[in-house]
C-alpha cells in the first residue's frame, strides 16, 4: 500500500515537471518571435540627386565612406549601388596614393 502511494506521488511529480516544462516553452516562443522590422531600402545618393561624379580630390565626401580605422565601409553600410561603389573605392584609393587620405588611423 505504501509503495502504491509513492507510486502516485512520482506519477503526479513528473506529470507536473513535464506540464511546467511546456508552459516554458509556450512562454519562451512566444517571448522571442518578434514581428518583422519594416526597413526603409537604401537609395544611391549619387543616383537619387544627380550629384556632381566623385572625385579623388574630394576629401570631404570620401570621408564619409571610410570606418574610424581607416576601411572604406561596404555598400550595405553605405547604401551606394555597385556602380558608385567601385567608384567611391576607385577614388578612396587614388587619394590615399597621394597621402590626401590615411591608409589607417592610430
Amino acid at each position: 500500500m505504501a509503495e502504491e502511494v509513492k507510486q502516485a506521488a512520482e506519477e503526479a511529480e513528473t506529470q507536473q515537471a513535464a506540464q511546467d516544462t511546456a508552459e516554458k516553452k509556450t512562454e519562451r516562443t512566444a517571448r522571442t518571435r518578434r514581428k518583422p522590422m519594416h526597413r526603409r531600402k537604401k537609395v544611391c545618393r549619387f543616383c537619387a540627386k544627380n550629384a556632381a561624379p566623385l572625385d579623388y580630390k574630394d576629401t570631404e565626401t570620401l570621408r564619409q565612406f571610410i570606418s574610424e580605422r581607416g576601411k572604406i565601409l561596404p555598400r550595405r553600410v553605405t547604401g551606394c549601388c555597385a556602380k558608385h561603389q567601385r567608384a567611391v573605392t576607385t577614388a578612396v584609393k587614388r587619394a590615399r596614393h597621394i597621402a590626401l587620405l590615411p591608409y589607417m588611423t592610430e
